[in-house]
């Protein structure tokens, strides 16, 4: 009998009072044969549980950097952060998130169902386990059927929900989202905006998602962080007055504009067009 997942204290994380994620003068600065790199420098933001948050600026900003920040694959060099009142380091050995990186990334040798299934191996689940989660989280994506089926045999849009299915597995708190969609055409990146706000509305997840796209930005977000050119500096954190439900059409209207209006000056005042 294969043993149950083994106990963390992710679920004490997830109880913990405050800011889910809260910067203070971070900065990172990597260290290059050609001289220091500034990427991020005085970041200080708070992110609540629920939130939903964008990050939008120029390529370089250090938006993607402040997603790795958080997941524990970079450390600042000044500064602190916190995720679940705790370390990144302790955040990531209790996995409370979830990352889902710009390209789908799926083991073309594994189904569908074997690559949303593989964090539950490695984890311990059961296998009772394993197949309960991967049959709902492919529901909760709408590829429930595709279990069988081979990367190679589903559209690009199709390949990140099962990308983001294997993100939702393990049932993190927090999911990490880096520009997920950047490579998709517009039709199906409109579907997927539309179903990961069903997916947050279902599951209350707090969810940091890259984007160089206003309309995405302000479509998606409770709150949109506003980045400035190297080194990455927070200009303007924009709080959405958007009702949570939101119908494509919202897009055309005059209180959508004016927060897309007001993101587009930002980063007009970030002197983001000079890179």
């Amino acid at each position: 009998m294969t043993a149950a997942a083994p106990k963390t204290d992710r679920d004490d994380l997830a109880r913990t009072s405050g800011p889910v994620i809260e910067a203070q003068g971070l900065g990172l600065t990597f260290q290059t044969a050609d001289g220091p790199v500034h990427a991020l420098t005085g970041v200080d933001l708070s992110i609540g549980k629920g939130d939903f948050v964008s990050f939008i600026g120029p390529s370089g900003c250090g938006k993607t950097t402040f997603l790795r920040v958080i997941a524990d694959l970079e450390q600042p060099t000044e500064g602190t952060i916190t995720v679940n009142g705790v370390s990144p380091r302790e955040a990531r050995l209790a996995r409370a998130y979830g990352y889902v990186f710009q390209a789908a990334g799926l083991y073309p040798w594994r189904t569908i169902g074997a690559n949303v299934r593989l964090p539950l191996e490695i984890m311990g689940y059961s296998k009772a386990e394993q197949a309960e989660r991967v049959a709902r989280v492919l529901g909760l994506v709408e590829l429930a059927g595709f279990e069988k089926k081979f990367p190679w045999q589903l559209s690009g849009g199709m390949q990140q929900r099962a990308s983001i299915a294997r993100a939702l597995a393990f049932d993190a708190d927090i999911l990490l989202m880096d520009e997920p969609f950047g490579a998709l055409d517009e039709i199906v990146r409109d579907h997927l905006n539309e179903e990961v706000l069903r997916l947050w509305a279902k599951t209350r997840k707090t969810i940091c998602f890259v984007t160089h796209s206003i309309p995405e930005a302000v479509y998606l977000s409770t709150k949109i962080v506003v980045m400035s050119p190297r080194p990455g500096r927070v200009t303007d954190v924009i709080e959405s007055p958007l009702p949570r439900e939101r119908p494509l059409e919202i897009r055309e209207t005059p209180e959508f504009l004016e927060i897309a209006h007001r993101v587009r000056e930002g980063l007009r005042a970030g002197h983001s067009y000079d890179v």
